[in-house]
C-alpha cells in the first residue's frame, strides 16, 4: 500500500513538473531570446546570445506609449472589476437571499450568458457605442466588458452568499439591522474571499481582452497592451528578437499580477465549498 503510494505520489509530481515545463520553457526562450539580435536568433536559436542586447528592453522601457498602453490597461481592468463586482454582488445578494416569483427565471437568464459568445454582439455593439459617443471612450470597453462579466460573478457570487447561515441575517434584523445595511455591513465583509476571486477574474479577463479594445479605440492614445503587442509585432516584424522583448515586458505586470493574487484566487474558490 505505501509502495502504491509513493508511486502514485511520484506520477503526481512528474505531471506537475511537466505542465512547469511547457510553461517555464517558452517563456525562459523568450526573455533569453529577447536579449539577441535577429540575425543571431535565426543562426543561433537556442544558445545563449554572444553578446547581450539589453538595449532591446531598455529601448521598450524608455517608451512612452508601452508606459501609456500600460497604464491605459490597468485603468480599464480596475473600473471593469469594480463595475462588475458592484452589480454582481447586488444582484447575487437578491438571488441568493430573497425569496419572489420569477428568481430562478431570472438566475438562468443570467446564466445563458455564459454561452452567449462576443463576437455575435460585434456589430450592435458597435452601433450602440457609436450611437452614445463611446468610441474612443475608457467607458467604451470598460461597460461591455463588466455586462459580460456579470454572468460568471453572479454565479459565484451567488453560491457563495447561499453559504452564509440565515440565522446571521435573522439575528441582525432582530438588533435593528435594516437589509442593505446587513449586505453591506455583514454579508460583504464575510464574503471578502468571493469578492477577491470575482474581482482578479475580472482584472485577468480585462487585462487579456484584444478584440474590444482595438473595436473601440482608434486614437493611439488609448490602446491597451494586447492591441499595443500586435501593433508592435507589424512595425517591427522582421525584427523578431525586439518584439520578443517587447512581448516578454508585456507579459511582466500580468505575472506580478499572478504572484501577488495567486493565494487569493485560490482560497476564494475554495471557501465556498469548505463553509459548512
Amino acid at each position: 500500500m505505501n509502495a502504491r503510494r509513493a508511486a502514485r505520489g511520484l506520477s503526481l509530481h512528474a505531471v506537475v513538473w511537466l505542465i512547469a515545463a511547457f510553461v517555464a520553457v517558452p517563456l525562459i526562450y523568450a526573455v533569453i531570446s529577447g536579449f539577441k539580435s535577429t540575425g543571431e536568433l535565426t543562426t543561433n536559436p537556442f544558445g545563449l546570445p554572444e553578446r547581450w542586447r539589453v538595449a532591446n528592453y531598455t529601448g521598450i522601457l524608455g517608451d512612452g506609449m508601452f508606459w501609456r498602453q500600460i497604464a491605459n490597461s490597468a485603468g480599464i481592468a480596475i473600473g471593469t472589476a469594480f463595475c462588475t463586482v458592484a452589480a454582481s454582488a447586488m444582484a447575487a445578494f437578491v438571488l441568493a437571499r430573497y425569496a419572489f416569483r420569477g428568481r430562478e427565471l431570472f438566475y438562468t437568464l443570467f446564466t445563458i450568458g455564459l454561452m452567449f459568445p462576443f463576437a455575435v454582439a460585434v456589430l450592435p455593439l458597435f452601433l450602440m457605442l457609436r450611437t452614445f459617443g463611446l468610441l474612443d471612450h475608457p467607458l467604451g470597453v470598460i461597460l461591455p466588458q463588466a455586462a459580460f462579466g456579470l454572468p460568471m460573478t453572479i454565479v459565484i457570487l451567488r453560491g457563495f452568499f447561499r453559504t452564509i447561515p440565515a440565522e446571521i441575517e435573522e439575528a441582525a434584523i432582530v438588533d435593528g439591522c435594516g437589509k442593505f445595511r446587513f449586505f453591506w455591513k455583514i454579508l460583504l465583509p464575510m464574503a471578502r474571499p468571493a469578492l477577491g476571486t470575482v474581482s482578479v477574474l475580472a482584472i485577468v479577463a480585462s487585462w487579456n481582452n484584444f478584440f474590444l479594445p482595438l473595436l473601440v479605440f482608434n486614437d493611439p492614445k488609448w490602446q491597451t497592451i494586447p492591441v499595443g503587442v500586435q501593433q508592435f509585432q507589424g512595425q517591427y516584424s522582421t525584427d523578431y528578437a525586439l518584439v520578443l522583448a517587447y512581448i516578454v515586458l508585456a507579459m511582466v505586470p500580468a505575472l506580478a499580477f499572478y504572484a501577488v493574487a495567486e493565494r487569493q484566487l485560490i482560497g476564494g474558490l475554495t471557501a465556498g465549498a469548505t463553509k459548512g
